[in-house]
């Protein structure tokens, strides 16, 4: 009951448009990159509550089907109310006001049953201001974009545009990929496997600030609230 804004966005969205948006810290520790972290919260725009319309979607999982099997939706799932407002999908439009970053927009998405388990970045590069080729291309050409895998595969792929082979001038979208355990004969561990050695060992690089938890609530309140 306590919804995809509370449940996904305060904690999780948020450290991973952290992640980056953040500036490289001067050496790579605890407290130099969880100060960075913090410097992002800092930079967020407050969300117009007046015209919320234009920057959140919220949404719940209807009923449905998966793996053939009839799944309930969110309203008729045991214990929750029939008339329940809780949101389940989230869609949100962030700015940061800073000197790197302003007026580039961020697309924070999360939501339960959707059609497959996914968590990645994706980072889509602008378009070029001039293009030589647009006489023979035409004006737009699709910017390249950067997906940075982390569940289910934890991969980097850059897809980009290229001339297709032979005389003819025409372009093809084709992709780099790299596999984080391509090559790896070790253990792989899950996320919490990998939270709970961090414990033991006292690195506290992937926690939080206490500073950086209070404004990322400060951020979402206005709307949670509303």
């Amino acid at each position: 009951q306590a919804g995809i804004l509370r449940d996904m966005f305060q904690n999780h969205m948020m450290q991973l448009l952290a992640l980056t948006a953040m500036e490289p810290p001067t050496i790579f520790e605890a407290d130099r990159v969880r100060d960075e972290r913090v410097k992002v919260f800092r930079a967020l725009r407050p969300f117009p509550v007046d015209r919320l319309q234009d920057y959140l979607v919220l949404g719940q999982y209807g009923p449905g089907t998966m793996a053939g099997e009839t799944v309930n939706g969110y309203r008729e799932e045991y214990g929750v109310d029939p008339q329940s407002l809780t949101p389940t999908y989230g869609r949100m439009k962030v700015f940061l006001d800073n000197w790197r970053w302003q007026g580039v927009p961020f697309f924070l998405t999360s939501g339960k049953r959707l059609a497959e388990k996914k968590t990645e970045i994706v980072i889509r590069f602008k378009d070029v201001p001039h293009s030589m080729f647009r006489s023979v291309l035409g004006e737009t050409i699709t910017g390249n974009r950067l997906h940075l895998g982390i569940y289910p595969d934890e991969k980097i792929t850059l897809t980009f545009r290229t001339k297709e082979p032979g005389a003819k001038v025409c372009l093809r979208s084709v992709t780099m990929d790299f596999h984080y355990y391509q090559g790896f004969g070790g253990p792989v561990l899950d996320a919490y496997e990998k939270v709970l050695l961090d414990c033991m060992l006292g690195e506290q690089m992937n926690f939080w600030h206490q500073d950086a938890v209070e404004r990322c609530w400060a951020f979402l309140t206005p709307i949670l609230t509303r």
